[in-house]
């Protein structure tokens, strides 16, 4: 066994009785399996097992976790391969949370800050993307305010200080105002110099989370 067969992901997969998706997500993965990519496969039948989808917050099947992704819903083989490289992907959890946040998922991104917080840079670097889409940033903005006050937000207060000084003034806004949900004293130098942005409502929301701090 050579050392990168030890990095192999493993999967979970729920399942159920007339699930018409179901076996070919199975097939998916353990074709996975067999070629090495998947490490470990554990498959539920939730029929015969409810608790775990209880547990997990399952409400559809096929439901799917591959490292630290949540996926629902019939996925072809080739996605499933996808997902399973994306997990030893920098890239990986910002495609992730790129889809979550699509779909209008802000429940799906809390979750998977929750199991590893460390992502929440990913999320950091989604605000900072001048070409994100509005939906995106617009999420990243929600979910960031439902992390008011957290450890985990006040980690990110010089990542956002830095996108203070971006270019684009949506993304200086987006910074303030993520600065002011800290309510660290260490955002305040960073805010000082945005209450003196050449942007009227840059300067605005600077202001604003100054006070809230």
């Amino acid at each position: 066994m050579n050392d990168s067969s030890a990095q192999r992901p493993d999967a979970l997969l729920l399942i159920a009785n007339g699930c018409p998706h179901c076996p070919t997500v199975l097939q998916g993965l353990s074709d996975l399996v067999k070629s090495g990519q998947l490490g470990h496969l554990e498959v539920i039948n939730i029929n015969v097992h409810p608790e775990i989808a209880q547990l997990h917050g399952v409400r559809g099947v096929p439901w799917l976790r591959i490292g630290p992704f949540q996926l629902t819903g019939l996925r072809s083989p080739a996605e499933l391969a996808q997902w399973v490289q994306r997990v030893q992907s920098e890239e990986g959890m910002r495609e992730y949370f790129n889809e979550l946040l699509s779909a209008g998922d802000l429940a799906g991104v809390s979750t998977t800050l929750k199991r590893a917080p460390e992502s929440i840079a990913t999320l950091i670097q989604l605000l900072g993307d001048p070409d994100a889409e509005l939906q995106i940033r617009l999420g990243v903005s929600a979910v960031l305010e439902d992390l008011e006050g957290s450890d985990a937000l006040a980690r990110q207060i010089d990542a956002l200080g830095e996108l203070g000084q971006h270019t684009d003034r949506r993304i200086r806004i987006d910074a303030a105002h993520a600065l002011g949900l800290s309510h660290r004293p260490a955002a305040r130098a960073y805010l000082d110099v945005l209450v003196k942005d050449a942007d009227d409502e840059v300067r605005e929301v600077a202001t604003e989370s100054l006070a809230g701090l």
